[in-house]
């Protein structure tokens, strides 16, 4: 069902592409793609074993676990002639898709939006994201969270 509501929400935008981070990432933009009907890419955190060829890279700073780490895809799944949904399942400070940006830019493809599936409203990501010009759809915003519980945005 997220998958068909980010396709309903992005059906005007014509993406060819999902990009997301992994790993939780992943899920959320398998059913985007599915409902899409477009191939899904995700940025490995690590330079791994089965990274053959040249990559586009990007140093992303984690506010989960404090720490940086550079996200990378190989050059021959992004090309220029591509316009790339962002997909990913939480929006906080923006700095993971801020790391997609960049590796859209590399590639000179065209990003065309970011769906999320929770924001993390309280948190400038967002408002920082839009600022820049970029369309962000989130499925839910968290206005704030404390030891009461949680608050949506309506």
């Amino acid at each position: 069902e997220l998958g068909k509501e980010f396709a309903r929400i992005f059906a005007d935008t014509a993406p060819d592409r999902i990009l997301t981070v992994e790993s939780s990432g992943i899920a959320v933009a398998l059913a985007a793609g599915a409902a899409m009907n477009i191939p899904v890419v995700f940025a490995k955190k690590h330079r791994t074993s089965n990274i053959f060829g040249e990559a586009y890279s990007s140093v992303v700073h984690s506010y989960t676990h404090d720490c940086d780490y550079t996200i990378i895809v190989e050059k021959e799944y992004i090309h220029r002639s591509d316009r790339v949904l962002l997909i990913d399942d939480f929006l906080a400070n923006g700095k993971a898709i801020e790391g997609l940006l960049e590796i859209i830019g590399q590639a000179g493809a065209e990003a065309v939006g970011a769906g999320i599936a929770v924001e993390k409203g309280f948190q400038e990501g967002g408002a920082h994201l839009r600022s820049k010009g970029l369309r962000v759809e989130s499925l839910a915003i968290i206005e704030r969270m404390d030891e009461n519980g949680i608050v949506f945005r309506e």
